[in-house]
């Protein structure tokens, strides 16, 4: 089980906005565990805070843009990339202006400032959602979408089609997230000289230059036009005639534009607000669609919200039968945990299986077979006290008894030939002997039920 991360310190990057062409400072600073990304315009009276998640996006145009109110926050897929892949759950960032710093036009700066500054762990275990179904977002207009699939990690494959002899059909993957600070970050953004003049008359991209985008010029203009082109956007003229990239430094790959395609998706991933295993098959992206599918991301995870462990039976288990009775003191009929298959310091996973044979069923009912709440929190109960255990010296000599029970809620009913698994998470570290402790039982991927209880650990005599 994995730990929430956020930076070991801060660091600062300067650099002019692509859009506005200000010089800007952009700090990244450590952030509370379960506090995610939130962004602060530190230039504006009450220092405003911007929570960066998808609901927030407010223009996709030329970047994706953070707003609330009349406060905005522009061009920040490529630190968002940047955190997500590095994974960093909680940072606060500070900001002098409307937009982040351009840079290179790429996630490169971002990673290597947070390889130096480092990452560390925090207490609270990494809120992964796990894709267990085909999740797809299309546009029927454009030919956009985007498929998430179930997978074991978090991986994406982007496909994109350009209207361009240069860039016309490309593809790029990322299998593994550990290889993005090599083979995604430093892949830079791009234009087309023919959107050069319309994102001009938009008001945008005064501080483009060579040094942070590939320019592609593909179809030629008039040499006066491209010369006028030239002096608005600071840069030496050229040759008319020559058709082709134009920047100071070379493609690094030749599917260059796509990896910086692969790049914003991960940046617009971010803000779903929890960190994903599954895989993306991104087909024609951009940010609208990338909005729209973190969306559709975040509709999906408010109906599961808590979602049921992943349970194999072909794996081994943490603890069997025979180390739960080491433990427990309870023996038939009352001991309602079969074995323990995920344990971490603060919370554990368990199963039992509800066969016809239950003696509990033959009085509740005779004709409809139902388990009693009751034992459902006793179930739970005894998989925390298992976890509390587990973490003293001796804990056969220890039994936990219930103080309080807290929150119950019974969602569905569990009858004979049900799977019950249980996610059991502590809220607070061991005190006094006095534990408290949250509890979840699931049948599938339902919550059956679930409550909060607290415990006394007591030696036994």
């Amino acid at each position: 089980m994995s730990k929430q991360k956020t930076l070991k310190g801060s660091f600062s990057l300067f650099g002019k906005g692509l859009h506005t062409g200000l010089n800007l400072t952009v700090t990244f600073n450590p952030a509370p565990e379960n506090s995610g990304y939130k962004i602060q315009r530190i230039d504006l009276e009450g220092q405003p805070v911007i929570e960066a998640i998808a609901e927030n996006v407010v223009d996709t145009q030329r970047g994706t843009v953070l707003g609330k109110g009349d406060v905005r926050v522009s061009t920040v897929e490529h630190g968002m990339a940047a955190l997500y892949a590095m994974g960093i759950d909680n940072c606060l960032i500070q900001v002098n202006g409307p937009e982040f710093p351009i840079l290179d036009g790429s996630a490169a700066i971002f990673v290597e400032n947070i390889q130096k500054v480092g990452i560390e762990d925090q207490n609270a275990e990494k809120d992964w959602y796990i894709i267990r179904k085909k999740i797809e977002v299309k546009d029927e207009q454009t030919g956009s979408s985007i498929i998430i699939l179930p997978d074991d990690e978090f991986s994406i494959t982007a496909m994109c089609s350009f209207n361009s002899k240069f860039i016309n059909s490309q593809f790029a993957t990322l299998d593994r997230v550990d290889d993005f600070a090599t083979e995604i970050a430093p892949a830079r953004t791009f234009v087309f000289v023919r959107d050069i003049v319309p994102l001009l008359e938009a008001n945008l991209i005064k501080g483009g230059d060579l040094d942070n985008a590939i320019v592609i010029y593909e179809r030629e203009v008039p040499q006066d036009k491209l010369d006028h082109l030239a002096d608005v956007l600071k840069v030496p003229h050229i040759d008319a005639k020559h058709i082709g990239y134009i920047q100071h430094r070379p493609l690094q790959w030749e599917n260059e534009c796509t990896r910086h395609k692969l790049l914003d998706i991960i940046g617009d991933m971010a803000l779903i607000g929890r960190p994903i295993k599954g895989r993306i098959v991104a087909t024609r992206p951009g940010h609208t669609i990338n909005n729209q599918f973190a969306r559709a991301m975040r509709r999906e995870i408010r109906k599961h919200e808590i979602q049921a462990p992943i349970y194999d039976p072909n794996e081994k288990p943490i603890m069997d039968n025979v180390r739960i009775r080491q433990l427990l003191p309870h023996r038939y009929p009352m001991q309602l945990v079969d074995k323990i298959i995920a344990m971490g310091p603060t919370s554990i996973v368990g199963v039992k299986n509800v066969t016809a044979n239950e003696p509990f069923f033959q009085g509740h009912f005779p004709t409809e077979p139902v388990m009693p709440g009751v034992l459902m929190v006793e179930a739970m109960a005894q998989c925390g006290g298992l976890l509390v255990l587990n973490q003293l010296e001796e804990p056969e000599r220890w039994s936990t008894y219930f103080v309080k029970i807290d929150d119950v809620k019974f969602r569905e009913k569990v009858v004979p030939g049900d799977t019950l698994l249980f996610r059991v998470e502590l809220l607070h570290p061991v005190r006094h002997g006095i534990s408290s402790m949250k509890g979840y039982m699931f049948v599938g991927d339902h919550v059956v039920s679930e409550a909060t209880f607290t415990a006394q650990i007591v030696k036994n005599k």
